[in-house]
This record gives C-alpha cells, sequence and structure tokens, in this order.
C-alpha cells in the first residue's frame, strides 16, 4: 500500500549562522536549544538532541517541536504555502483549490 504525507503547513526558517536574533525569535519560549559558537546549534527534539548547521532548515512540527532539516530534504519535501483559509492547511491535495 503507498502512503501519501498530508499537506500540512509548517513554520520553517534557515540558520546561516548569523542569523542569531531571528533564530531566537523564532524559537520563542521554547527552551530545548543552544548555541555552541556560530557553527551550530543543538536542539533537543522528540528523538533527542540533534545539531543544525549553518544552512540547515529549522522545522516547527504541528506539536510544537523544533527539528533540524538539510537543505537537500526540505527541497525535496516542502514548498511556498499560500493559504487562503485555515481550512486549506488541512485539507486533502487532492481537495486543494485550483
Amino acid at each position: 500500500m503507498k502512503w501519501r504525507k498530508k499537506p500540512v503547513v509548517i513554520d520553517a526558517m534557515q540558520w546561516d549562522g548569523t542569523n542569531l536574533g531571528e533564530l531566537r525569535e523564532f524559537f520563542g519560549a521554547f527552551q530545548n536549544w543552544g548555541i555552541a559558537d556560530s557553527e551550530y546549534v543543538l536542539i533537543q527534539t522528540l528523538e533527542g538532541e540533534h545539531t543544525a548547521n549553518p544552512g540547515d532548515w529549522i522545522i516547527k512540527g504541528v506539536k510544537g517541536e523544533f527539528y533540524p532539516c538539510k537543505p537537500e530534504i526540505f527541497a525535496l519535501t516542502y514548498e511556498p504555502a499560500e493559504l487562503t483559509s485555515a481550512a486549506d492547511a488541512v485539507r486533502p491535495a487532492t481537495e486543494q483549490p485550483a
């Protein structure tokens, strides 16, 4: 049996090693992250500690969790979303407006 990932709109930002202010704003009250110089970001995810390197995307998941994603995987998995309503965020792809 084949399965398709549900179309879910996520928040994400790309860590470039210099945008620490934006990163702090993005994480908000989330406390499970730390910076060890501008080379990487440590994030406590649901699966344990993960490292985000400059160029990686940091994704806020559907339950408010954060995790890193390599740019190649991000490009294959995500595209910009233009929502017209909250219902578009959860409507199956076959029902998305043209």
